[in-house]
């Protein structure tokens, strides 16, 4: 084998993860929210928006097992059901379209008015969004040590990095891609993300009931 078994799970964590966030898909919503902003506020928003998505994520990576045991909810049951949403949200994606961004759609008027839009809704639920967080709570809950989390969040950072690009640069790369470009990327991902979501809903399935195996 070229690739270790570990090497391997931490790639498809960090793809998995990169797929949903998708920054390269929050370029059109984030100039339409940005248009009346000058480039220093737009960069600044940019700024805003990649910091709050590593911030989310990483408190996800590290407490978000606890939340599920504060609600008694077990990983089995969250794993099918976090399948179930990546599942559902890489359909939408191959369509080119995202499962909440009707829900953003709606806030971007509102946000329009409002000094800060970097939080809402770019970065939540645009990029940070339930099927980035219920992704990141599985696999923390397949590592074993605080090394292997710190692994994990160093992912989170690089995705992080790659949002701020991203937004850093929407107007050249919106000029290059187009519609057309970035709709073929997002279905990309999207195509990535069912291939992630269905693993993690047989297994969680599986642990579920037993009998399937």
């Amino acid at each position: 084998m070229i690739f270790s078994p570990e090497y391997t799970f931490y790639a498809k964590a960090f793809i998995g993860l990169l797929a949903i966030v998708n920054p390269l898909g929050a370029i059109p919503i984030f100039l339409s929210l940005c248009a009346e902003r000058t480039v220093i506020e737009s960069k600044q928003v940019a700024r805003t928006s990649a910091l709050s998505v590593a911030l989310i994520l990483i408190t996800a990576t590290w407490i978000g097992d606890s939340v599920l045991v504060f609600f008694g909810i077990g990983i089995p049951a969250f794993r099918t059901g976090g399948g179930l949403l990546i599942l559902l949200m890489a359909i939408a994606m191959m369509h080119t379209k995202q499962s909440h961004e009707q829900k953003v759609l709606e806030e971007m008027d509102e946000a329009r008015e409002k000094e800060n839009i970097a939080v809402v809704p770019i970065a939540i639920p645009l990029m940070a969004g339930p099927g980035a967080i219920s992704l990141l709570i599985v696999y923390a809950q397949l590592v074993e040590s605080w090394g292997n989390r710190l692994i994990l969040t160093t992912g989170v950072i690089v995705v992080s990095i790659c949002v701020w690009l991203a937004l850093n640069l929407a107007v050249p790369i919106g000029e290059k891609l187009g519609a057309t470009g970035l709709n073929i990327v997002t279905r990309i991902m999207g195509l990535l993300l069912s291939a992630i979501g269905i693993q993690m809903f047989t297994s969680g399935l599986v642990k579920l009931l037993p009998g399937l195996g």
